[in-house]
């Protein structure tokens, strides 16, 4: 049972960047009919040498979303800075991810970071509780995923990206 207040997190793994991409396109569309409220998502492809990239569609982000600060916190937490292929996914790191960790055991940031490193592309969604049904009723096409309700406010995972937005200019 989903608190209404809750973050919601989600981690599915696809064969392709393309096919992750089509399912993020699939969380746009909900956004856009008002299916879902904030929410921050991402592509996450690791290359050969296992550095990690955060691949976002920069003009979504400009709609009334966390702005990628959610995201990139949360990469940051799964992952070593040394790996992360993005400059911005460090600046989004601050407080957005002292939250996300207190909602979150460490037996959530490995299992997180291991379905990452089982497929080839992986979508990541980071958003408010009411994602949560959407992205059931969406169907979307990960080979696996997991997702779980963080123990943390929405509301504090808002105020926290506006403040690394105000930060970072």
């Amino acid at each position: 049972m989903t608190k209404a207040d809750a973050v919601f997190t989600y981690v599915g793994t696809y064969p392709s960047e393309d096919a992750a991409q089509a399912d993020y396109d699939v969380v746009k569309d909900l956004h856009a009919l008002g299916a879902v409220g904030s929410y921050d998502a991402a592509v996450v492809t690791k290359d050969d040498t296992g550095k990690v990239y955060v691949n976002k569609d920069e003009t979504a982000t400009r709609h009334g979303a966390w702005g990628g600060a959610a995201v990139g916190a949360f990469v940051g937490l799964l992952f070593p800075p040394a790996i992360i292929g993005a400059a911005a996914v460090g600046a989004a790191v601050g407080g957005v991810s002292g939250h996300l960790w207190r909602g979150m055991s460490r037996a959530d940031v490995k299992e997180f970071g291991e379905i990452i490193d089982d497929g080839q592309a992986a979508l990541v969604i980071v958003g408010e509780s009411t994602l949560a049904q959407a992205v059931d009723k969406a169907g979307l096409k990960a080979e696996k995923h997991v997702e779980k309700e963080l123990d943390v406010s929405s509301k504090d995972v808002d105020e926290a990206v506006q403040e690394t937005a105000a930060e970072i200019g």
